[in-house]
């Protein structure tokens, strides 16, 4: 297997709340393939957002990053200078962000917004700026991008607005891109044409993509390797198929039987996992999700929070133990000696 382009290794992130400090990553370790596609999914609170944000140290006050590194070419951007880091920044690693009207700042045109990122890395005159800037509203399928560059963001439509986000974030041809719920506010035609130029750029210029969705539908459409997150950390970790045909944990087992699928026949309410997540400023010490697990056991009430260990083949880790699992590490364990 190639070397990743991304590695996160043991990342701890908080944010400091009168009640106490809210542990919204607690220990994840992600590997980013390059011109790969690793998704990170999960119910919302369970942390993914808060693991893009820390990539490229974005994390907004009262949170904080408290240990880990991210290490991109050998470097780990966590400790790089912050003018250094504004050199990556968009040149190198670029993200989307979820909510496109929020992050278009609405007194700029659209052209001025994209013209801002080419020269802001690029030395380049004003004429090539706007060159540029036609040049990449238009591989984002937006229609008569000179006409798009010179309106302002209340004047473009959801989709439109996520499309000039993407446009942005791409202007450089970065070699890896974070995305955030990039479609979550749009309807599924304009998501899937969305996903569809994403796919066609990562073809084209080899780019890595870090997503962020909780939407399993999406995920089997264009993950590689996914992460399942919960409670601030990684339950389960596979490539995709393996992760569908077998899921090895209670959780990513439940996600997938709650969402219908059209090989069954539904005459009934879909499964939904009873309870709700554990509060992130007290975890517990045992499994975080034992109390909504229908497959736990003794062990899993008398010891601590499981480790993300192998299960089977192909890099599967998941953190449960369960003895049908616990028969299956071994059986890998030995198969290897």
């Amino acid at each position: 297997m190639e070397d990743p382009i991304v590695q996160v290794q043991d990342l701890r992130a908080e944010f400091a709340t009168p009640e106490g400090a809210v542990r919204a990553v607690s220990g994840v370790s992600l590997n980013l393939r390059r011109g790969r596609t690793l998704v990170i999914t999960g119910e919302s609170g369970s942390g993914k957002s808060t693991v893009g944000l820390a990539i490229l140290n974005l994390i907004p006050h009262p949170g904080r990053i408290t240990t880990g590194q991210v290490l991109f070419k050998d470097r780990d951007l966590l400790a790089l200078p912050p003018e250094e880091l504004r050199h990556v920044r968009g040149r190198e690693i670029a993200m989307v962000f979820q909510d496109a009207s929020t992050s278009l700042n609405p007194v700029l045109s659209i052209g001025q917004q994209v013209e801002e990122a080419i020269t802001a890395h690029l030395d380049v005159d004003r004429g090539e700026a706007k060159r540029r800037t036609i040049d990449v509203l238009e591989r984002m399928g937006l229609p008569d991008p000179a006409q798009i560059a010179r309106r302002y963001p209340f004047q473009l439509s959801g989709g439109m607005a996520q499309r000039v986000m993407i446009a942005i974030a791409t202007a450089l041809n970065p070699e890896v891109l974070v995305l955030d719920e990039p479609t979550s506010a749009l309807d599924v035609t304009v998501q899937a044409a969305i996903i569809d130029d994403l796919l066609r750029l990562q073809r084209e210029h080899n780019t890595s993509i870090i997503l962020i969705t909780h939407d399993l539908g999406l995920v089997a459409q264009v993950a590689d390797d996914v992460a399942v997150m919960y409670a601030g950390q990684i339950a389960e970790y596979a490539d995709v198929r393996t992760l569908f045909e077998g899921p090895r944990h209670p959780y990513t087992w439940s996600l997938l039987a709650s969402r219908p699928r059209l090989d069954r026949d539904y005459r009934g309410p879909l499964t939904a996992i009873k309870g709700s997540p554990p509060s992130l400023i007290d975890l517990p010490d045992e499994c975080p999700f034992l109390p909504r697990c229908h497959k736990a056991t003794n062990a899993c009430r008398m010891q601590p929070a499981p480790p993300l260990l192998p299960i089977g083949r192909n890099g599967h880790l998941a953190a449960c133990y369960n003895p049908i699992y616990q028969e299956e590490r071994q059986r890998h364990v030995v198969g290897e000696s």
